[in-house]
């Protein structure tokens, strides 16, 4: 295993940590919104709205982002824990812009799959090695 490879559990200690400041901030909303559990949405408040979605979105991408990441980084662990950097940064464009309640400015967040895209390369391309086709 590479000593580049801290930098990939680096970068997945972070995700963690940002799955835990969303969900964070979603707490938070629901107090100042007065949004009380189990209720997921609201009917009249939309950047509530958005902010869970936020939140809900990371959650669902959350283990593919990991299985790409620690999977590809066993190949490419400097390149791989450069990608997750972007994917989490286009994360976090998403959740501001998202978060302002107006969902169309969650776009300038794209960026993200580049990263991603990256990581997956990096996957296929290790097992394909590992499976002796290259």
């Amino acid at each position: 295993l590479s000593q580049d490879y801290g930098y990939v559990i680096i970068v997945g200690v972070l995700s963690m940590l940002f799955a835990w400041t969303l969900g964070a901030v979603v707490f938070r909303a629901r107090k100042t919104y007065k949004i009380e559990y189990p209720t997921m949405y609201s009917d009249t408040n939309m950047k509530f709205n958005c902010m869970q979605r936020v939140h809900g979105n990371y959650l669902e991408s959350f283990p593919t982002f990991l299985g790409l990441l620690f999977c590809g980084g066993l190949a490419h662990p400097f390149y791989c824990a450069i990608a997750g950097l972007v994917y989490l940064l286009g994360r976090l464009v998403y959740s501001i812009g998202y978060s302002t309640g107006d969902p169309k400015k969650r776009l300038f967040g794209l960026f993200s799959y580049c990263g991603l895209l990256f990581l997956l390369y990096s996957t296929l391309e290790f097992a394909v090695r590992l499976l002796v086709w290259l």
